[in-house]
C-alpha cells in the first residue's frame, strides 16, 4: 500500500454501518482523503454527496447490489459486441470520471470534489478505470476502486451503444481468476439485475468483506490490463 494512503493514516472513527436509516445514510461529513475513502469502503461504506456540491454523505444500503464476476449476464450480442471495441485498463481515468460526471446526464452526482477526490486516488494506486476504444476514441467505460478482490464501481458511460457494457464484460472476465472477488455496484437498480447484479442482505456483505480485502489485486488491475 502506498505510504500516503494507509488505512491506519485515517482521522475519522465511522458508525457501525448497520446502524443506517431506512435509506441506508449512516454519517454525514469527514473528508474525501485517500486514507478516508479507504478506511470507508474497508468498513462496508461508500461517500456520495447530499447535494452536487454540499456535504459527503457515507452510505450502507441495508440491501448491497453485487456482482458476481461469474454471474454477468452476457447474451450472445453482447458478446459478438465485446470484438469490436479495444479495452484498456488505466490509461484515461481521468477522462472517464469526467465522462461520468458530465451534467447533462441524468441523476448525476459526481461533483467538482468527487471527481477530485477519486483522481488522487487513482494516483495513490486504488481507482482503476477500465476504458472501451474504438478507432482510437474513447466510447465508454467505468471506473471505481479496488482493495484487495473487492471491486466497488462508482459509474459507468457510453457514447457508443454498449461500449459501457463490455467495460464490464471485460472487469467481471478478469477478476475471474479463482480468487475471492466481488463487484460491488451499491444499489441494484433494475437495469442492473439485467445484468446479473444481485441485492444482498447488508449483513451477508459486511461478513464477506474481510475475505475479499485479503485477495491479491487482480493481474489486470496491477498491470494496467
Amino acid at each position: 500500500m502506498p505510504a500516503d494512503a494507509r488505512l491506519d493514516d485515517c482521522r475519522w472513527v465511522f458508525p457501525d454501518p448497520s446502524s443506517s436509516d431506512e435509506g441506508g445514510l449512516v454519517a454525514v461529513g469527514a473528508d474525501l482523503e485517500p486514507a478516508t475513502l479507504l478506511a470507508a469502503y474497508s468498513r462496508g461504506l461508500f461517500p456520495m454527496p447530499l447535494k452536487p456540491g454540499g456535504r459527503i454523505g457515507w452510505w450502507s444500503p441495508p440491501e448491497r447490489g453485487v456482482l458476481e464476476p461469474g454471474g454477468l449476464i452476457v447474451h450472445r450480442s453482447l458478446r459478438r459486441a465485446c470484438r469490436r471495441f479495444e479495452i484498456r485498463v488505466d490509461t484515461a481515468f481521468a477522462e472517464i470520471v469526467d465522462s461520468c460526471a458530465d451534467p447533462a446526464r441524468p441523476h448525476g452526482w459526481i461533483d467538482a470534489q468527487m471527481q477530485a477526490a477519486y483522481v488522487q486516488l487513482h494516483h495513490a494506486g486504488f481507482a482503476h478505470s477500465v476504458e472501451t476504444w474504438r478507432d482510437g476514441e474513447l466510447v465508454g467505460g467505468l471506473y471505481g476502486v479496488a482493495i484487495g478482490g473487492l471491486f466497488a464501481g462508482e459509474s459507468m458511460f457510453y457514447r457508443t451503444r454498449d461500449a459501457s457494457k463490455v467495460a464490464l464484460v471485460a472487469l467481471a472476465d478478469g477478476l475471474g481468476d479463482g480468487h475471492p472477488r466481488l463487484i460491488d455496484v451499491q444499489w441494484a437498480t433494475p437495469h442492473l439485475r439485467s445484468l446479473g447484479v444481485q441485492a444482498v442482505p447488508r449483513r451477508q456483505y459486511l461478513h464477506r468483506l474481510p475475505d475479499l480485502l485479503k485477495s491479491p489485486l487482480p493481474d489486470m488491475l496491477r498491470s494496467g490490463g
